[in-house]
């Protein structure tokens, strides 16, 4: 099995918290989707054959192409891979994109899965974060497609952003559980140097919040969604009972898959490789049928961190038998002493062989991985 990823690098405006790649020039989108459709082309054998079993649309603002663009990218797929009939296939979409027009042609179309972008109800945090949408365009567009027939919608939400108390998160949680979706992803407001707010933060214009306020909001969420039957599958995300991301789980999972498209990165199991994060030059290499790519052989140690650090955020935890036999390093033997006081804090526990980390775990998560890093 493997999957796809294709980024669609555009936007109506820029969100001050955002540092992936895109444009909010939209002259050269056709362009660039013929690109796209371009690579998938001269890519066709990276996944030596296998079968897609996802194929994500991400950016960016992949809401932002036409019907007949979309159509391109689809027909181009089928036409140099073997797409799996029952393949979940996302599109990444804003609220302000999604009208009825707009989702009946989506529900047309070979999408099966939507990822709305809300990140709040709340107007003021919808200014300070640059969204090009309001708290009832959010509510409007998650209304409209399931009204069109969408059953497999994801939301997203942001939390942490400063406020004098919790209760516009609570709030923001209550009015996402309302929406009786079957997928909540939510992310922690990361401040990132060359972003709006990292400039801000840097110049003294804005605070961001404590810690342990930010952790608190955590605790919130996992209380909430484990009230409403929501399993937190992966730090950052909770599904009803079969409904999990497909794409993502295999993202953390190790399955190899194919990024198309400006920025885009590709894993094949041994090596990475990363396009240009340059939608000029991205269409002057492919135009040259030339793969802008800089590709990174994993060594066994890298294969194990990375190993390590995606499946520490999932349900399914570390498997430490699996570390050792198919990558050669024994972490008890390694890292005996530092696991022992893991389990001891109740930070993490093993059982069957397997590593997880609990609720207080998962907020110290990157920290525990960065301790558990094989070094070469």
């Amino acid at each position: 099995m493997a999957g796809i990823y294709i980024h669609v690098p555009f936007c109506k405006q820029s969100c001050h918290y955002c540092d992936f790649h895109f444009s909010t020039s939209l002259r050269r989108k056709e362009e660039v989707v013929q690109a796209i459709c371009q690579e998938i082309k001269l890519q066709q054998n990276y996944l030596s054959g296998q079968e897609l079993q996802t194929i994500y649309l991400g950016g960016g603002t992949p809401s932002l192409l036409t019907n007949l663009e979309l159509d391109a990218i689809f027909n181009t797929l089928h036409q140099y891979f073997k797409i799996a009939p029952n393949a979940e296939i996302t599109l990444e979409a804003n609220p302000d994109d999604l009208t009825a027009a707009k989702i009946k042609e989506l529900k047309q179309s070979p999408v099966n899965r939507l990822s709305i972008g809300l990140q709040s109800f709340h107007e003021p945090h919808l200014r300070l974060m640059n969204r090009a949408h309001s708290a009832a365009e959010s509510l409007a567009s998650v209304q409209l497609a399931q009204d069109a027939g969408f059953c497999n919608i994801t939301v997203d939400l942001i939390y942490g952003i400063p406020a004098p108390n919790h209760l516009i998160w609570a709030k923001d949680l209550d009015q996402a559980i309302a929406l009786q979706v079957s997928h909540i992803s939510a992310y922690a407001l990361t401040i990132e140097p060359k972003t709006a707010l990292g400039t801000w933060t840097k110049k003294g214009k804005f605070i961001p919040s404590e810690d342990e306020f930010i952790a608190t909001e955590f605790e919130m969420l996992l209380a909430q969604m484990q009230t409403y039957g929501y399993e937190q599958y992966e730090i950052s995300n909770f599904a009803k009972l079969g409904w999990e991301s497909r794409h993502n789980s295999n993202y953390w999972k190790g399955i190899p898959y194919l990024g198309i498209g400006p920025s885009a990165h590709s894993f094949n199991g041994t090596s990475r490789q990363y396009n240009v994060a340059s939608n000029s030059r991205y269409l002057t290499a492919i135009t040259q049928n030339t793969i802008p790519a800089t590709a990174e052989v994993l060594t066994p140690a890298d294969q194990a961190n990375e190993y390590l650090m995606t499946t520490l955020r999932t349900i399914w935890g570390c498997d430490l038998d699996k570390l050792k036999d198919k990558y050669g390093f024994d972490l008890e033997l390694l890292h005996g002493d530092y696991l022992a006081k893991v389990i001891q804090k109740g930070l993490g526990q093993i059982k069957n062989h397997t590593l997880t980390l609990t609720n207080q775990g998962k907020l110290l998560a990157d920290q525990i991985t960065l301790d558990l890093f094989i070094a070469e």
